[in-house]
């Protein structure tokens, strides 16, 4: 391990607002603040937003600074990526940002029953060979409904045509309620700050290549049976495995 990235997790050992819980130190010391994340952490009773596969926690610093009466928690299970928007919302003081370091398939452990707003879900990898670890798959639905509020939103934006084309279906197979939906978001006709305004790394890569940003928002609701979509979807043109490899159209890298 490199010297720089042992000094990212010094650092955030450090940070106040950083709580790094992977399944091994969960599974030893438990997570006492489900449920008491307004009281005991952000002492407000404002609404909870998680940003999921957070990264450097681009779009959880943006909107806590554009929306300081909500709260913004970033999850991912990379602390070495996390420690730049753990940094930056540190150095700006930030009150209404937080970070989880976790498996997010752990979260139900972190959050309680009705705890949750929205969640956003950003240009996570697609999964093409792999359902249940499509972040937007029925498996996570049911997952994320342990922790939603009644109409609590679900945000996915992503650069994946073949994640678009299969959350689109998941949507429509379980008669969820869409808000909005877009394959073009910059050249749609929404007019949503949070949406326009805030660009990750990863975003303004795929807008360079010239690829569209896709974006949807719907309310999962609770089912007695979920439907997974019985389609073929054509994968992306582009590899998709790892986000650092990715290729952009049909550069063939």
């Amino acid at each position: 391990m490199g010297k720089n990235k042992l000094q990212k997790f010094d650092d955030m050992d450090s940070y106040h607002h950083v709580f790094q819980f992977p399944f091994g130190v969960l599974k030893e010391k438990g997570f006492e603040m489900k449920g008491k994340w307004n009281k005991e952490f952000f002492k407000n009773d404002n609404p909870i937003v998680l940003e999921l596969g957070c990264g450097k926690g681009e779009y959880a610093v943006g909107l806590a600074k554009k929306y300081p009466d909500k709260n913004f928690i970033g999850i991912d299970i990379k602390g070495a990526r996390m420690w730049t928007g753990a940094k930056e919302s540190l150095e700006l003081g930030l009150p209404n940002v937080a970070f989880l370091r976790t498996n997010i398939e752990l979260i139900h452990h972190f959050f309680a029953e009705n705890e949750v707003s929205e969640i956003w879900i950003t240009f996570p990898d697609p999964q093409m060979k792999k359902v249940t670890k499509r972040l937007t798959s029925t498996r996570f639905m049911q997952l994320y409904l342990q922790l939603l509020k009644p109409d609590g939103m679900v945000h996915l934006k992503c650069d994946s045509n073949f994640l678009f084309t299969y959350t689109e279906e998941m949507v429509k197979a379980n008669e969820f309620p869409v808000i909005f939906k877009t394959n073009d978001l910059y050249h749609s006709d929404i007019n949503d700050e949070k949406l326009l305004s805030i660009q990750t790394y990863y975003e303004q890569q795929w807008i360079g290549r010239g690829i569209d940003i896709k974006y949807i928002c719907f309310i999962p609701q609770t089912r007695e049976t979920f439907i997974e979509p019985d389609i073929e979807i054509e994968y992306d043109s582009y590899r998709s495995f790892n986000r650092s490899k990715r290729s952009g159209l049909s550069m063939g890298k």
